[in-house]
């Protein structure tokens, strides 16, 4: 609790002036309302005095009217205050709120693929939308109340004793029974607070995957099962939420009850002083207001603790998130290739997601500029490892890769990316219209680029068939296109992107047999004179790669071309018989 309390003030530091300013405006707003109470006291005494004095029993209005006229002054400036402060906080909250999301989509960017394949994405879209709207909105609901509230309690409490030390005791006498009990529900309201933003995080997840899974949950009669999850991690969201509730909620009941009882001995012991003149009736008319503004704050501050409680749960989730361990930086200073002509080098490379199972074993191949290498070998062979490594999403545990005798481990990671023009087998399009998506990997290219891209790869009939051509919007989905249509596109936008070299999962899944025929051609051109690899499933799809790596156990155990492979009638030739075999 007291690291996230640092956090968040340490968030809120490019703002303080705006912050101290705030505090400022509501401490002056509250304790020009304080003066209220005793104004309003004297105008009740000197009507009563003037009343039982006066030769003709008439009331002495100047006065009065003088002491009104000071009130409504007090009042006015004070909701100037306030006003202020409400501007400040708002304006500070909702700067906060951008400044977190900023920094959460920035720190996505520096996360390494490792804490993505360890993390639900639902979890971190909990913390970027829901836990900094409760952040925000806490501390917005919070802050300014809490300044003015303990100016209130302390200003109050002064006035009180101006007007009788006897009932000020009585009226605090209960504070330190309440305060205990506020602390100690407070730590048990904290846990389950946490448990809350944890589970509700676990929940985003289970919302997500299943909504984007519908089809397959439905497909395989997995709905009452999915269901059943969702209502399981749903009553633990449940369970949390009202154990937090409750123990937060315990604090306004019990300072209530207390306050009251001060009520009672107030009233009996000031009626007393009344009586014995030890106070004038306006003085106890106006105590009577200063305890209801003394107790106010009290039971505030109490539900208060409860939103602070929340507040800090969710801003420590935020902040985890922003302290989660980045990928190592560049290398310094980051060599470049000037000219890329695509020789590849893997010398002696290893690696393993976790320390006690290698995935990658002493790997090493040469790779001439401009030839296509195909990766081949089963399930869990090391093919896609060799990719996240060559694209640097991961570094090798031993060993390492050059591009053109330069280490990419000694260049950005960036640069190392940007080498590369990927087409997955798994298609990926956004929001926006077709012409958009075509120009993601090079915003500079022109209608007419896209349009000669798009015939090379059989692509431009089908999107001239479409309602608005190259403008018709993409759903959120893409579930206006289908996916040969998708796998097509993004064949395309690699050809726009014009990259010098490319990395291509089974690019050719999602379409039919005469469609694929037609697309290798395309890649055929698209591919020319560029270091192209391959992670080919569907061996038919590579027999023409100038090199055929073929993998198994994080091992390349055979190498050549096609007709060389078949020759050796080795694992490779096992696999190629196995697809043609009725």
């Amino acid at each position: 609790m007291k690291t996230a309390m640092k956090d968040l003030l340490r968030a809120l530091k490019p703002w303080r002036v705006s912050v101290i300013a705030a505090c400022i405006f509501a401490a002056g707003s509250t304790a020009l309302a304080i003066f209220g109470p005793s104004l309003l006291g004297n105008i009740t005494t000197d009507a009563v005095t003037s009343l039982t004095t006066s030769p003709d029993h008439q009331i002495d209005w100047p006065p009065i009217i003088r002491i009104v006229i000071t009130l409504i002054v007090l009042y006015v400036i004070s909701a100037v205050f306030s006003y202020l402060e409400n501007y400040l906080i708002g304006r500070v909250t909702a700067r906060l709120g951008q400044d977190l999301r900023t920094k959460i989509l920035d720190k996505i960017g520096r996360l390494p693929i490792s804490y993505f394949d360890q993390h639900q994405f639902g979890d971190t879209l909990s913390r970027m939308s829901n836990d900094i709207d409760i952040m925000t909105e806490s501390l917005q609901n919070s802050l300014s109340d809490t300044i003015s509230n303990i100016v209130m309690l302390i200003g109050t409490l002064v006035m009180m004793l101006t007007i009788s030390p006897l009932l000020s005791l009585v009226a605090v006498v209960t504070i330190p029974v309440s305060l205990v009990f506020v602390s100690k529900t407070a730590g048990f309201a904290q846990k389950h607070f946490r448990a809350q933003q944890n589970t509700l995080g676990r929940l985003n997840s289970n919302i997500e995957e299943s909504y984007s899974g519908s089809i397959v949950i439905k497909t395989n009669s997995h709905v009452k099962a999915s269901t059943a999850e969702f209502s399981k991690v749903n009553d633990e969201l449940y369970a949390a939420g009202w154990k937090a509730q409750f123990f937060s909620s315990l604090a306004f009941p019990v300072t209530h009850f207390f306050t009251n009882l001060g009520y009672v001995a107030i009233c009996v012991i000031g009626g007393f002083q009344v009586i014995s003149k030890a106070i004038t009736i306006g003085n106890i008319q106006a105590f009577i207001q200063y305890v209801n503004q003394f107790n106010r704050p009290i039971t505030s501050l109490a539900q208060i603790a409860s939103t602070i409680q929340l507040s800090l749960a969710a801003s420590e989730r935020v902040f985890t998130f922003l302290e989660e361990k980045e990928e190592a930086p560049d290398y310094e200073p980051a060599r470049t290739i000037e000219k890329i002509k695509g020789k590849v080098d893997f010398h002696h490379m290893s690696f393993s997601y976790t320390s006690d199972k290698p995935v990658i074993k002493n790997f090493s191949a040469t790779v001439s500029p401009g030839s296509r290498v195909a990766l081949v070998g089963p399930t869990g062979a090391g093919k896609t490892t060799v990719i996240n490594l060559l694209m640097r999403f991961y570094d090798p545990t031993s060993g390492y890769i050059t591009i053109d005798g330069t280490p990419t481990a000694e260049m950005k990671r960036s640069d190392v990316r940007a080498l590369f023009g990927m087409v997955l087998q798994d298609t990926w399009l956004f929001s926006g219209t077709i012409e958009e998506n075509l120009k993601y990997g090079n915003e500079k290219a022109t209608h007419e680029d896209i349009v000669k891209a798009c015939k090379e790869c059989y692509v431009h009939h089908i999107i001239e068939g479409l309602p608005k051509g190259y403008k018709t919007k993409i759903s959120e989905d893409s579930d206006n296109i289908s996916a040969g249509e998708k796998q097509l596109l993004t064949i395309a936008r690699a050809m726009i992107a014009n990259p010098p070299m490319l990395i291509l999962d089974e690019a050719t899944s999602n379409v039919d047999t005469r469609t694929e025929q037609l697309i290798q051609n395309a890649m055929n051109k698209l591919t020319k004179g560029r270091t192209s690899f391959f992670i080919a499933h569907r061996l038919s799809t590579i027999r023409d790669a100038d090199l055929i790596l073929v993998m198994k156990e994080g091992n390349i155990i055979e190498q050549g071309t096609h007709a060389e492979l078949l020759a050796q009638n080795g694992f490779y030739a096992e696999l190629y018989n196995s697809q043609f075999t009725n």
